[in-house]
Formats: structure tokens, C-alpha cells, sequence
């Protein structure tokens, strides 16, 4: 199925229409959104079930101290890969959840087969050095993680005497290691998303990193109870499998994945597009089974117990998620009461919801409503992969006037700010020459601009547009772009938004209130991340895969039912 003959209804019913681009690309909700069916963690681990996949460990020597190696093999149907783990003794001191960190607590590669001992020797000069290493083809990830110190050292001992973790503090803190990168797509040598993007296992988005953090999962479970049987075999035991799956992975991600959104328009267009597509499909619905109508209640109840297991020391966040609270009450109340026997109750509670629920509480709502209905919406993961380079030819021949006209559309929200308050252009996006990550500078007091990424697509397309005020509506663009080439790049995003109503983020990217934590979340809500919690405006710490199976339980849990707390749960 392409994007472009998606319907927006099941066979037979009518169809109803995908949310605004004007309503769903504002930064505001777009760091509302939550995870759902349609994220990558969820794609994969339905994937790796439905195609028995197996693990295979294949070694494993790690000492009291968390020190040595392990190798995790899952093989497919025609392939395997392996995690590749080196745990370190890393002195507190040199802890650090920043970027330019030169020593972790562990380190890893996500290798394309199955190494041999060569491979493992190669690997070992490198792999501990992260950026400062190099990694050879075979290699599909290169990332690191470090110990969440408190809970880390409770759980070994705990474990070392005979017993299991406080579960309070399990929720509390949520994982045992967090990582501070997972690079992929030819980072530092690795292979190139070209070469495997044709295979099955890896043709949605972010399928290698999503890999390399369920094994890094693996692995670090694994390793505490290891480390617990190497200080105590006498007593030692191991974490009863219930609790096990509340741990998560941590992940600490800052600025350097915000201008991702921006500089992906088609990609970032077809995950908007597939979320969507399956809002509408249920809406359109005109009946809900007793089934879907248990399922969704239960649902329901599960994420409104999720949210008191959801740790935030951010202002911001703290308010948004005590909203978010009152919201999911109010809306258990409303479904309690609320006949969802009548003709089209999915598309009713939403337009309630629409109604009556702030934006955050509006995106989680959307999330719970495909959970009823993978047989509806899984297959739209098949859509939300792009190839990119489709969008970078820009024809020549449309005229003036309807470039000027998509202009006005998809940036009508630019055409009311006043580009000479300085307020308005109050950052400028530029790469650092040290690490060569993005940082967001003021441009008021910092010489940028010759620095200054294309990371601002309104002001530019402003810009443009003041251009185009002097040249004939059916003039060819071809000839502004010789005589204006600076403008390429927002004549080629003008064209690409035409072709695709979600491409474009519709709202300022450098004005004074920007928060880029709102792109980190909607990219990592993507991912499946939850439990979000900013440390500033510009970097958030999240978990990944908390209460999803373990490699060797995915065949024996039942079919994607671990996103939301089990009703069991402590909080």
C-alpha cells in the first residue's frame, strides 16, 4: 500500500479525514505526543515474534565489577546479529551523561552476523573508544551507556543477599543504565543505511538502534545478576521475572536530535501521515466490538496507572503531567458513563475529547484508540520509512504563482510574525566545531551567521516570498533560481510540502520561546519512549522498553502487550 492510496476508512464505511496540518505540526503538541502501535520499539519486537526469532548467548565472562565481554546473537530467518558488550570499571568521577564524555560504564556495537575471535580483538581497541574509535562496515550501531548509580548498586546487593529489589524504587527510578548515544547510518565507519535498508527486518525506521537497545537491555539485566553471583554464590539469586520486566533502558538525549525533524521532511511527514491515517481509520469505524470496547477500557486504565509511576523534577513537566492526570480522570469518567454501543463511538470520544482534554491528554488519547485495533494499524508501519532523495530535484517549471501560493499555505503561521522584532530570530542553529553536534545560539550576542544552519524553513520562506513579489506569477521558477540560488533550499522544502502535508514543522524555529525538547519528543515518542523527563529545554531523559519482554520470553508473553503497566503493577 502507498501512502498516497491510504484510505482514512475500513472497506464499506465513510471515510473521515486526517487531522490539519495547521492543528498537528505546532511545536506545542508536537511534544505532546505520545507512543503507540506505530512506534519503532513496538514494530520490531511484533516483527522478531512473528518471525521466530531466536537469542542465542553466545558468551558471557563479566567479573564482580560489571568488567569483561558478551556477545548476543538473534537469528532470523536469514539473518543474525550480535550485540557485542564491554563492561568497564569506570570511576565516578568520570560519570557523565554529556556528549563529550571520554569513558562509560559500558560500551557496545550492534555487528552484522556473527563475530569471530578476530573480530571480537578488532573490536575491543575500538568500540571502548566510542568517537575516537573506528568501526569497520560489519558494524550496524556504535553506542554507550552508563550506570544510574543509586538503583544500580541497590539491586546487586539486594541481589547478593537473597533478595529481590525494592519495587518502589524499581518504579522510581525505572532502569539499571541509561544511554548517552546510539549512532547508527554510517556514524564513525559503521555501515551506511543504504546497504541494509533493503532488508525485511530493517525497512522501518530506526529498526538497527531499536535493535541495539532491547539486546543493550538484555544485557544489563543480566549483568547485575551476574555481578550479584560472582560477590555472593552462596545467596545470590535472581530478579523474579515480573519485577525484571519493569526495568527499562534510560536514555539521555539533548540537542544534537532536534534538527533531525527538520532536516528529514518526507520521513518526518510519513510518520505523522501513518499516525494519522490510523486516528482516522478508527474514528471511522461505525460499530466497536464488545471486545474493542474492553480492551479500550482496559487500556485506559492501565496508562491512567502509568502516569503515577511517571517521575519529573521539571517545572514544566511537572505541570503538564499533573494536566495530564486530571485530564485521564476526567476522560475514565466520561467513558464510563458513555455508550459506545452507538453508531460511530470511537470518532465521538474523540470529538468529546477534542472538546474537553488539553493537548497532551488529546495525543495520549490517540494512542490508546489504535491499541484496540492493530489489525487496523499495524500494517501502516510499512509507510513510514522514505526514500529521501525523491524530494531533492525541484522542478523548474512551476510557476511563480503557485509557489508563491504554497508558500502562503504551509507558512501562513510566518506571515503574521514580525521578522524585525529580534525576538523572532532570537537563535541561531550552528554545529559545533569540537563535536560536531548541533547547538542553538543567540544571535544577538553570538557572531553565528556565518555559521548559521538552515534550520529556520519559516524565516527563509519569507524571505523568499518578499522575492517573488517581483517576479510574474507565470514566470518559471527555473529563472528566480538563477537569479537567486540562496533560495534553493526553500524552494525545494515549498515543493516538498506541496507533494506532502506533513512535511513541514509550522511554527518558528528560532524565536525566543522556542523549546526543542518539543522536537526531541516527538521524535522519541516515535521511537516508543516514555516516561519523559526534561532537564532542561533542550535535553530529556527518557526510558525505553520498559515492561516489554525479554529475548528469551518474546514467544511466551502475550502478542504487544507491554507498553502500558500491568494491573498488578506497584506504584
Amino acid at each position: 500500500m502507498t501512502k498516497e492510496a491510504a484510505h482514512s476508512a475500513p472497506l464499506g464505511q465513510e471515510m473521515i479525514a486526517r487531522r490539519s496540518p495547521q492543528t498537528v505540526m505546532r511545536l506545542s503538541r508536537l511534544g505532546s505526543f505520545h507512543q503507540s502501535r506505530l512506534s519503532f520499539m513496538r514494530v520490531l519486537l511484533r516483527r522478531l515474534r512473528q518471525e521466530r526469532w531466536r537469542l542465542e548467548r553466545r558468551h558471557f565472562a563479566i567479573d564482580a565489577r560489571g568488567v569483561g565481554l558478551a556477545v548476543y546473537t538473534m537469528h532470523g530467518p536469514e539473518r543474525a546479529y550480535s550485540l557485542v558488550a564491554f563492561g568497564h570499571d569506570l570511576p565516578p568521577e568520570d560519570r557523565s551523561d554529556r556528549v563529550i564524555a571520554t569513558a562509560w560504564d559500558a560500551t557496545f556495537t550492534l555487528f552484522d552476523g556473527v563475530p569471530d575471535a578476530s573480530d571480537i580483538a578488532r573490536l575491543q581497541t575500538q568500540i571502548p573508544l566510542q568517537e575516537a574509535g573506528r568501526v569497520s562496515a560489519r558494524e550496524l550501531s556504535v553506542s554507550r551507556a552508563n550506570r544510574s548509580v543509586r538503583l544500580f548498586d541497590h539491586v546487586v546487593d539486594a541481589l547478593a543477599a537473597g533478595r529481590q529489589p525494592d519495587a518502589q524504587l524499581v518504579d522510581d527510578v525505572g532502569y539499571l543504565m541509561r544511554t548517552t548515544a546510539v549512532y547508527g547510518s554510517g556514524k564513525l565507519g559503521a555501515a551506511d543505511r543504504t546497504t541494509i535498508a533493503m532488508r525485511p527486518e530493517f525497512t522501518a525506521p530506526f529498526q538497527v538502534e531499536m535493535l541495539t537497545v532491547w539486546l543493550i537491555r538484555a544485557f544489563v539485566l543480566d549483568l547485575v545478576e551476574e555481578m550479584a553471583r560472582r560477590r555472593a554464590p552462596a545467596t545470590a539469586t535472581t530478579i523474579a521475572p515480573d519485577l525484571r520486566r519493569r526495568f527499562g533502558i534510560g536514555n539521555s538525549t539533548g540537542l544534537g536530535m532536534a534538527p533531525f525533524l527538520i532536516s528529514h521532511p518526507i520521513l518526518f511527514n510519513n510518520w505523522i501521515m501513518a499516525r494519522e491515517e490510523a486516528l482516522a481509520r478508527v474514528r471511522a469505524l461505525g460499530h466497536a466490538t464488545a471486545q474493542s470496547r474492553t480492551a479500550f477500557r482496559d487500556i485506559l486504565a492501565r496508562a491512567r496507572q502509568g502516569l503515577e509511576m511517571w517521575r519529573t523534577d521539571h517545572p514544566m513537566q511537572i505541570v503538564k503531567l499533573a494536566t495530564l492526570r486530571a485530564d485521564l480522570d476526567r476522560l475514565m469518567a466520561y467513558v464510563e458513563q458513555a455508550d459506545l454501543t452507538e453508531p460511530r463511538p470511537w470518532d465521538q470520544l474523540w470529538r468529546w475529547g477534542e472538546n474537553h482534554l488539553g493537548t497532551e491528554a488529546q495525543e495520549l488519547l490517540l494512542s490508546l484508540l489504535l491499541e484496540p485495533h492493530g489489525d487496523l494499524v499495524d500494517g501502516l508501519a510499512c509507510c513510514m520509512s522514505a526514500e529521501e532523495s525523491d524530494g531533492f530535484v525541484i522542478d523548474g517549471t512551476m510557476p511563480v504563482g503557485r509557489l508563491r501560493a504554497i508558500l502562503s499555505d504551509v507558512y501562513g503561521w510566518a506571515c503574521d510574525l514580525d521578522w524585525s522584532d529580534p525576538a523572532t530570530q532570537a537563535r541561531t542553529w550552528y554545529v559545533s566545531a569540537a563535536k560536531q553536534e548541533p547547538r542553538l545560539g543567540e544571535t544577538l550576542h553570538e557572531e553565528l551567521a556565518d555559521y548559521e544552519q538552515p534550520l529556520a524553513p519559516g524565516r527563509d520562506a519569507m524571505r523568499l516570498l518578499a522575492v517573488l513579489q517581483d517576479w510574474p506569477s507565470d514566470a518559471p521558477i527555473a529563472g528566480l533560481l538563477l537569479a537567486h540560488p540562496e533560495h534553493r533550499h526553500s524552494i525545494r522544502r515549498a515543493q516538498i510540502a506541496a507533494r506532502h502535508p506533513y512535511a513541514e514543522i509550522r511554527d518558528n524555529t528560532i524565536g525566543a520561546n522556542v523549546m526543542p525538547i518539543d522536537m526531541l519528543r516527538a521524535k522519541l515518542s516515535f521511537f516508543g519512549a516514555g516516561y519523559f523527563d526534561p532537564r532542561s529545554d533542550r535535553w530529556v531523559r527518557i526510558n525505553m522498553y520498559r515492561g516489554a519482554p525479554f529475548p528469551h520470553e518474546l514467544h511466551d508473553l502475550p502478542m504487544d502487550d507491554w507498553a502500558y503497566p500491568p494491573h498488578e503493577a506497584t506504584v
